[in-house]
């Protein structure tokens, strides 16, 4: 019976080595030493946030209505991520934000001028 890894593990720091695989099917055992990709070691939430993002292709505001949460939240979210695979996230563009923003309906159009000017 497969369980998922025990990720992560009290007290440790480093990423996990693998020492054994098996092949059911086949009976095949291969032994040596093997690093995990960085996929492999996700906590179970990254994961489910990632495999979230893959199947709404990418699109962070569906995310955002899937989830029931504010988009700076799953920006958070997917930012963990990006970290925990080992990828430091953008700065957030603040002309971006202020368009995102306006196109959600949270400001007004003269308050995206505004803030645009600045």
């Amino acid at each position: 019976m497969s369980r998922p890894l025990p990720l992560p593990f009290p007290d440790e720091t480093e990423s996990p080595l693998v020492t054994e695989l098996r092949f059911p099917t086949s009976g095949v055992t291969v032994r040596g030493v093997f690093e995990l990709n960085e996929f492999a070691t996700l906590t179970p939430e990254n994961l489910e946030f990632l495999r979230l993002y893959i199947r709404v292709r990418g699109n962070l505001k569906e995310v955002e209505r899937v989830l029931g949460l504010s988009y700076p939240t799953v920006r958070a979210r997917f930012d963990t991520l990006l970290r925990a695979i080992g990828y430091e996230p953008e700065l957030a563009d603040p002309q971006a934000e202020v368009l995102a923003s306006l196109e959600r309906g949270e400001i007004t159009p003269d308050e995206a001028a505004r803030k645009l000017r600045r």
